[in-house]
Formats: structure tokens, sequence, C-alpha cells
């Protein structure tokens, strides 16, 4: 079915999060490194960026990297920062191109420096652009996030910025990575899991969820307007009636 021409123009998310999960087992599956699940995952970002953009999506934020990823072997750790390092090269004229801004969830700041350079390059160089905003989730965790949150906070009420009666459920969003966002409509899990493996834990407290079992390099177009039709038949109350 061709789920793009069933999907309503007129009603979609203005922002989505995908946990990008199932790279290691499509590499399994065709008896491939797992390198190679990686490389065919990161050729999906592409796809579904273009995708989302098409679409007219306001935000995207992709997890491409959490703060437990660190556990995994160093050798799929250091081909995971030579990916990242590829495609931040290779794609950022055309994300300039297309006036989209990158913002980067988490410290990217503990990966190696090269990386950290290619990272800083592409967040200057799309800073003022507007049309859509693509978070990275890299070395990030949404309990660390919230914790990062409240440090921040504390922080402006010691200086005298901000008084106790400022916070609230709105102003404390303005301390979160995604605080340029809308809130976030609809989170995307392929693969299969049932969890949301702490992701933008404050953010999706009324965000829909949709779990899909096609692998991550497999999730195509078709499999997102797919979650997006989901997505439009949803009765959204937001604790209302």
């Amino acid at each position: 079915m061709n789920y793009k021409e069933l999907v309503d123009k007129e009603n979609i998310p203005k922002h989505i999060g995908i946990i990008m999960d199932g790279n290691g087992r499509w590499a399994k599956k065709r008896g491939l490194p797992r390198s190679m699940g990686h490389k065919a995952g990161s050729d999906k970002v592409v796809e579904i960026v273009e995708s989302c953009y098409n679409l007219g999506i306001k935000a995207l934020t992709l997890y491409a990297f959490s703060t437990e990823n660190w556990k995994r072997p160093s050798d799929e750790i250091s081909k995971l920062m030579e990916l990242l390092i590829f495609y931040v090269k290779t794609q950022l004229a055309k994300i300039k191109k297309n006036n989209i801004k990158i913002n980067v969830l988490g410290d990217y700041t503990k990966f190696p420096d090269k990386v950290v350079s290619e990272i800083t390059k592409a967040l200057n160089e799309t800073s003022e652009n507007d049309k859509m905003i693509l978070n990275i989730a890299l070395n990030y965790g949404g309990q660390q996030e919230i914790v990062r949150a409240t440090k921040n906070i504390i922080s402006d009420l010691n200086n005298n910025i901000i008084t106790l009666d400022d916070i609230n459920t709105d102003s404390f969003k303005k301390y979160l990575y995604t605080f340029e966002s809308p809130d976030l409509d609809l989170l995307i899990r392929p693969s299969g899991e049932l969890r949301v493996s702490n992701f933008l834990l404050y953010q999706l407290a009324y965000s829909e969820f949709y779990f899909s079992d096609v692998l991550w390099p497999d999730f195509d177009e078709n499999e997102l307007c797919k979650a997006i039709y989901d997505f439009q038949s949803r009765d959204r109350r937001f604790g209302g009636l």
C-alpha cells in the first residue's frame, strides 16, 4: 500500500522522534559485520530526513548514540565515529542549501576531537537556518538531560536570573536540548522493541507512540508515511475528554 498517498498533508505532525534501532540485527540476518548494518542505517537517515523535509515536518529528532552506547566494543564505536564524520562532511552542503538547522542533543564534546570539530562546524554553519530543525542525539540520555536542566535552573536561581515562581512545565522546556523545537507529536521505534530507552523522557509526556517490526535499515519513506497515517487516526485528548 502506498501510504504517502493516504497521508493528510494538512495534519502532519510538527515534531517526530525516531529511535533508530535494528542495524546490528539487519547485518546479522545477511551474514554481514555490524559495521555494515550501521552503514546501511546511516544511508537510511539521509532518505528519512529528506522525506520529513518534503512532508513539511518542522523538527525531526534522531537517536544516534546514547550514553549507554559507550558499553559497546571499541572497534564498533570507532566505526560509528567514522560514519558520523563521513555523513556530516558529505551532507552538510545539502543541509545548508535546504535551510535545515542542525542541533545536537547531548554532550558531543566527549567524542574524538575530529568528530567534535566536524559537528561544531555543522552547528555553526546551519545556526541561522529555519526551514526545519534536525536534532541529532549524540551521547544523549533522557535522564541526564533532565538532571542537566535541573542544574541549570538551580544556577539561574542562585544568580537571581529567575525566581522560584518562574519555574513551571513550560519554562522547564527552555532548559532542554529541544527548546527550539515544537512539542514532540510522534515517537517512532522500528525493530520490534517496545521501550523508549531513555529517549526524550520529558518531551514524551503527550506524544503518540508507533512501534514497527521493520529494522531501521529497511525503514523507508513508505514506512514513515505509514506511521504518520496511523498517527492521524489517533484521538489526541491531552488528558481531556
